[in-house]
């Protein structure tokens, strides 16, 4: 059984079901994995799928002058390895390009992952081409054992093209899950290739088919409001300030709840702009919840709401996975034409697509769905269907299976 040791910005996270995921299902197709993170948990939960990989955790220093001895003896276990040096010249290069404290731990946590280097463990996978790819590539060159990259999207666009351009030549080989991401990194490779499109999917034995029956409340009612869901982290990029806008710009006779799950660096913000928007009494905030919770939310809810959008420094979402999880239980979803939705959702064959940034918009879609439960419930079937064709995670998982065994093949 050939051994991968996988580099991870944090484990485990709720917001990163895709992540564990995928682990889980490279365990399942026969791979012995051995996860490193360069960050301790910060959640309090913890999904099912967690308890259910094998694959030990070991926690890299996340800044360096907290564990000092153990950085220190990396350095000189290290030094010994013939890739050693070329790591470090690359790293100058590097830090001269990058002068910062981040660029600086990036090499001690690849220093210490030689040095504690799992054993058995012949290739190296990084999650995300940022910072995760960084460690890896430090840590390949010190150590002469291959690594590949899974890139998804503020990694892809926050990061600078010399940076990326250098791992993908570095790489044997890089994923990416949305389609604007893949032509983004594939156009840094100079022709040389190595980049592949692979949709992560679900795992649909898990999201099976809901089969029960929705409130069918068309806003009319103020015993029977339409539930508007959301799930995502309060962070500038989902947009939520653009969808409160656009619900407060709903007509006042129109009954409806909007609930919010997931935690978040500006959710006291979003609570305030409530209270300034005048809707506070309709707004519930869930905070974060696991993985069964919130499918029990996907099936009690009536709309699915994501408010996607680039932001100043070019941080934007790929495909968010929990488009695709409220597709598989046939709740119709409005978000915008930002990276990879379109890629799942058709605007007015299996959902709505608006432009970001519009609350206008956004709320004339969400009006038209709340005052029209078979509009509602046609779009959410579609939905449901596209995601069961062409989004179950055993394809990704088979297209990586691919790779890795073609990659050592050729290693």
């Amino acid at each position: 059984m050939r051994k991968i040791a996988v580099v991870l910005k944090g484990y485990p996270r709720l917001s990163e079901t895709f992540i564990a995921q995928e682990l889980l299902g490279l365990e399942k197709a026969g791979f012995d994995l051995s996860i490193i993170s360069m960050r301790r948990p910060t959640d309090k939960k913890r999904h099912p799928v967690h308890d259910e990989i094998r694959a030990p955790v070991t926690y890299l220093p996340e800044y360096l002058y907290q564990e000092p001895l153990r950085v220190l003896k990396a350095l000189w276990t290290s030094k010994g390895k013939p890739g050693f040096g070329q790591a470090f010249r690359t790293f100058l290069k590097d830090l001269l390009r990058d002068p910062t404290p981040n660029r600086v731990r990036r090499f001690g946590q690849a220093a210490v992952l030689c040095a504690e280097w799992p054993e058995g463990a012949d290739w190296i996978h990084a999650h995300f081409i940022h910072t995760p790819a960084s460690v890896a590539a430090y840590a390949s060159l010190i150590s002469g054992i291959p690594w590949s990259c899974s890139a998804h999207a503020k990694d892809i666009w926050t990061s600078p093209d010399w940076d990326l351009a250098g791992k993908l030549a570095a790489s044997r080989w890089t994923v990416t899950c949305n389609l604007s991401g893949f032509d983004r990194l594939k156009g840094l490779t100079a022709g040389r290739g190595g980049v592949h499109l692979s949709y992560h999917g679900l795992d649909l034995a898990r999201f099976a088919p809901f089969d029960g029956l929705r409130s069918g409340g068309d806003g009319s009612s103020a015993e029977r409001p339409v539930t508007i869901l959301s799930v995502g982290r309060a962070v500038e990029k989902k947009g939520y300030d653009v969808l409160l806008k656009a619900l407060a710009q709903l007509p006042a006779e129109l009954h409806w709840r909007f609930i919010h799950i997931g935690g978040g660096a500006k959710l006291s913000d979003l609570k305030r702009l409530t209270l300034s928007l005048g809707i506070s009494d309709r707004v519930t905030f869930e905070g974060a919840l696991d993985q069964q919770d919130v499918l029990a939310r996907y099936r009690s809810s009536d709309i699915f709401a994501l408010a996607c959008r680039v932001t100043a420094d070019g941080d934007r979402d790929g495909l968010p996975n929990v488009l695709v999880e409220a597709s598989s239980q046939g709740l119709v979803c409005v978000s915008t034409d930002v990276s990879g939705v379109p890629e799942l959702l058709s605007d007015g064959e299996n959902g709505f697509i608006v432009p970001p940034e519009d609350p206008a918009a956004f709320s004339a879609a969400l009006e038209r769905l709340i005052r029209d439960p078979a509009l509602r419930l046609r779009l959410g079937a579609a939905a449901e269907q596209r995601v069961r064709a062409d989004f179950d995670h055993h394809t990704s998982i088979r297209q990586l299976r691919a790779l890795f065994e073609d990659g050592w093949k050729a290693a």
